[in-house]
């Protein structure tokens, strides 16, 4: 399996302050498996929070488009964790959602600067992409804390299970890392909690969404499994 080697060379310091190179040098090698399915899980993340400023209506249901695509990253974090270990999938979660936040900064700067004259669209630009700042945040928490569950029940169905039968370490990960995130972002982007938060919907129609975006993240699951198998367990795993 190809992968990325990158080598560092430890310099001892001597007493008039210089620095020379020792023969010795540590060398971290890094499998290009795993640099495309960390660089495929934040763009995965990325556009399904930009898509998610769609909302769609499906068989009946209401739908933010993002949920046609976020299912996938994670099964992309157990590709993460199966190449790259436990450690190196919590680092890359939190940097997922620290890039989103960045992200969202970012769209609301581009909106809040003033428009070229000659440039006809900045009410639609402002109005599609300057974040709901109550969406972000539920979207960012759900991701994180669901991600990092996801990673947790992973983590102990291979060691206490098994490793033979890759897909299940999937299909029971995402069972319960799924409902997670889709109550926590539902409840905290569109919930009224009681009146103490205005703007909400309606009970309802929360919960609603709660359970279209339960089936279709269930149905995307089913169609990623077989992505478990195309990368090897990570080397002395």
């Amino acid at each position: 399996m190809r992968a990325w080697r990158i080598n560092l060379y430890p310099h001892s310091r001597l007493e008039n302050g210089s620095s020379t190179q020792t023969k010795s040098h540590v060398e971290i090698v890094i499998p290009t498996a795993g640099v495309l399915v960390v660089a495929a899980y934040i763009a995965a993340q990325m556009l399904s929070d930009l898509m998610s400023l769609k909302i769609a209506y499906v068989a009946s249901f209401s739908v933010d488009a993002g949920t046609f695509i976020y299912p996938f990253t994670f099964t992309l974090r157990d590709l993460v964790h199966k190449l790259l270990g436990k450690r190196h999938a919590r680092i890359i979660i939190v940097t997922a959602g620290a890039i989103n936040l960045v992200m969202a900064g970012c769209l609301a700067f581009a909106a809040w600067l003033p428009a070229d004259p000659t440039w006809p669209l900045q009410d639609a630009f402002a109005s599609v992409l300057a974040p709901t700042w109550r969406i972000v945040i539920a979207s960012i928490i759900a991701e994180v804390l669901a991600e990092l569950i996801d990673t947790e029940l992973y983590s102990l169905w291979v060691r206490y299970m098994t490793r033979r039968v890759q897909w299940s370490r999937v299909l029971v990960s995402n069972a319960i890392s799924i409902p997670v995130d889709s109550l926590v972002f539902v409840w905290c982007a569109f919930g009224q909690w009681g009146g103490l938060l205005p703007g909400g919907l309606p009970d309802a129609t929360v919960w609603a969404i709660f359970w279209a975006n339960v089936l279709l993240k269930g149905a995307v699951t089913l169609v990623s499994l077989p992505g478990i198998y195309v990368v090897p367990e990570r080397s002395g795993a």
